[in-house]
């Protein structure tokens, strides 16, 4: 395909993720549709009428190797669909959803669908003939909807964006879904502001109108409201929270205050978070200092300084221990790690573990969470999952993540980059030149 370039404006619209603009004509616009997405195929231009957050889509779309012949796939069927769908945040709500969507969905031979953060429809429910006739295309609970596994559609590109958008007929990317027409929202955790998933309606032409997307939005809204509600209420002494993935300082919350912490501050809280029992001076600074000159007096200080900045009560000595819970993002992704919800884990997971620490201690942490996260990655041989890890700052280099991902997803961009990787690592190291001897005067 040739590089992928644009030559089109866009249409004034009073919201670009809407479809179809007041007064537009539903069929010249498929007509439209169509002939544009041809071209894109053969030539990887955008012509007009295409707006931009379809154009965007349909270059992602292409470059993660999706063509516009394929089709979805099945990944969960029978009981390893039950107890997933079991497990998942939003089983608690669908009676929610049910109940606001299900009708509409019913009475205007629609479908409605809910998926989860990587596009993987969950469920699918609605007017009977229709769920057939989308059955034909794999628009069934357990398929992967997402957008780097089918291309632009309304479930896939809503969790990709985090935002509602509508895919009106040849706007989606692949042919064979061009006939339906869907809007879906994104549905997030009230509490980490995470997504969980995304609601969606598909059917016909006519869910094009701009209410269709308004209506999933709310539904979307209320699904959060309720889910809020839903969630346990935090008490006093499980209210501080540490953040610690991804960030060289990590953020502390507590009594309902944000503390930005230093390094050494952030290195300290991970280690004592981990450790409620506490740790004796000398085994904190062993964990903390890998110079064996650094004296107790220096840790001393730094003790007294985040005793402070902490407050009265909460840090405590004979041994250094945190006297309330301190709830940590590296205990959530190790819990959903060992409960084997290993797409929950790569959801929690935002990044290595204080990054720029040099501390023994945490380092042994980073390194144990980073590696017991990409073995059950590689494990599991889900390509979305294993892609947003290659994708990923701290993956990029990732040869046996990228092995795992060429052999599930073998698309040119990832053998491209798997080839790069195997021969940068094939190639010998240049020693360094020797010093030239002075010449003889």
């Amino acid at each position: 395909m040739a590089a992928f370039t644009s030559l089109s404006g866009e249409d004034e619209l009073t919201d670009p993720w809407v479809a179809l603009e007041a007064g537009a004509d539903p069929a010249e616009r498929v007509r439209a549709l169509r002939r544009a997405h041809e071209t894109f195929a053969a030539a990887g231009v955008v012509p007009q009428p295409v707006r931009s957050v379809v154009a965007d889509s349909w270059r992602r779309s292409a470059r993660a190797g999706v063509g516009p012949d394929g089709t979805a796939s099945v990944e969960l069927t029978d009981g390893d669909l039950g107890v997933y769908r079991a497990e998942h945040p939003l089983a608690r709500v669908m009676p929610l959803i049910r109940e606001l969507l299900g009708t509409f969905a019913a009475d205007g031979k629609h479908l409605l669908a809910v998926c989860d953060a990587h596009g993987r429809l969950l469920w699918v429910e609605g007017h009977a003939a229709t769920r057939r006739q989308a059955g034909r295309m794999n628009f069934v609970p357990g398929a992967r909807w997402s957008e780097t596994a089918v291309g632009t559609n309304a479930p896939g590109t809503a969790v990709a964006l985090d935002r509602p958008v509508q895919v009106f007929a040849a706007e989606h990317f692949i042919r064979r879904v061009q006939p339906w027409t869907c809007a879906a929202a994104p549905v997030h955790d009230p509490r980490t502001g995470r997504v969980l998933g995304a609601v969606d309606i598909t059917g016909g032409d006519g869910l094009a109108h701009p209410h269709s997307l308004g209506f999933v939005q709310a539904v979307a809204r209320a699904t959060e409201s309720h889910l809020a509600l839903l969630a346990p209420e935090l008490t006093p002494v499980d209210a501080s929270e540490l953040t610690a993935l991804g960030r060289d300082e990590a953020l502390l919350r507590t009594g309902g205050r944000r503390t930005r912490l230093s390094r050494r501050h952030s290195e300290i809280l991970v280690l004592l978070a981990r450790h409620p029992e506490g740790l004796t001076g000398e085994e904190l600074q062993c964990a903390l200092y890998e110079d064996e000159s650094v004296t107790p007096v220096t840790l001393r200080a730094e003790l007294a300084r985040l005793r402070r900045l902490l407050g009265p009560g909460l840090l405590m000595s004979r041994p250094y221990r945190l006297t309330a819970p301190v709830e940590s993002d590296l205990t959530v992704v190790e819990r959903w790690l060992e409960a084997g919800a290993v797409t929950d884990a790569a959801a929690a997971y935002t990044g290595p573990l204080l990054p720029g620490s040099q501390a023994p201690a945490v380092a042994r942490l980073r390194n144990r969470l980073a590696d017991g996260l990409r073995a059950a990655l590689i494990a599991r041989r889900d390509p979305d999952l294993l892609a947003d890890w290659a994708h990923a700052p701290w993956g990029e280099d990732d040869l046996d993540v990228w092995r795992a991902l060429a052999a599930v997803r073998p698309t040119a961009p990832v053998r491209s980059r798997l080839t790069a990787l195997e021969s940068e690592l094939a190639a010998p190291i240049p020693r360094p030149r020797a010093p030239a001897r002075p010449s003889a005067r």
